[in-house]
């Protein structure tokens, strides 16, 4: 599909990847752009739609459907990172509220939008993944766990809305210049990088992006021996 013309929805769209995502709309001609917060009062970027949306809650994704209902590309880009904490309950609330996030949102998010999708022509999907989908380092296990769930639940998405010609396009990189990173000494894509090869993906109607050198490097090494994910 081409962003000309479209009209789009970004969750997380205050700050960050999604407001790289929504001014990289904006650039490409779409007709609207919907910027999805769980406080829009924190949508400051001209020419967008502030909408309320807290992805963990369906009652709110069903209301964003029902009043954006003109929507033809929806971006699930909203997550959140934690450690796994100092304990085992640490770890395990940290690990729900980041599945909660991470995966049942763009669960969520994609079961309000995807009969708004098909009556709009088929559209497409981006979901917003990570390389730590496929691989994990100390401290990130519960977000690694639903980053891949997330990116099985992509692939899944991709085969159930073909046939009302839904594109759907995962998005890997390693890390981005946002707060969620801000501590972290390492290289850094940049927001706007990241979501124009997002963008780029979908109008050339590829199902992933590897939206940086880190990403391309992981998925060279899962097939390595021994893989990437070994350690």
């Amino acid at each position: 599909m081409k962003i000309k013309g479209s009209v789009a929805l970004v969750t997380g769209a205050n700050r960050g990847l999604g407001l790289a995502f929504a001014k990289a709309l904006l650039a490409g001609g779409a007709k609207k752009v919907y910027a999805a917060a769980r406080d829009p009062a924190t949508v400051t970027l001209p020419g967008v739609i502030p909408v309320k949306l807290d992805v963990t809650k369906p009652e709110e994704a069903a209301a964003a459907a029902a009043a954006c209902s003109d929507v033809s590309l929806l971006i699930n880009n909203a997550g959140i990172f934690l450690g796994d904490g100092d304990n085992a309950v640490e770890a395990e609330a940290n690990a729900r509220r980041q599945m909660d996030t991470n995966y049942h949102g763009i669960a969520h998010t994609t079961s309000a939008f995807a009969p708004v999708l098909a009556a709009n022509g088929g559209g497409g999907i981006i979901n917003m993944l990570s390389v730590l989908s496929w691989v994990a380092l100390p401290g990130t296990g519960g977000y690694s766990a639903s980053k891949a769930a997330a990116w099985a639940l992509t692939n899944a998405t991709r085969l159930q809305l073909k046939a009302q010609g839904t594109a759907v396009v995962g998005v890997h990189a390693g890390y981005i210049d946002t707060d969620m990173v801000a501590g972290v000494e390492a290289p850094k894509a940049s927001p706007a990088d990241v979501a124009a090869s997002a963008l780029a993906a979908l109008e050339a109607g590829q199902i992933e992006a590897l939206a940086d050198d880190i990403s391309r490097q992981v998925k060279a090494g899962l097939n390595a021996q021994p893989p990437s994910y070994a350690g």
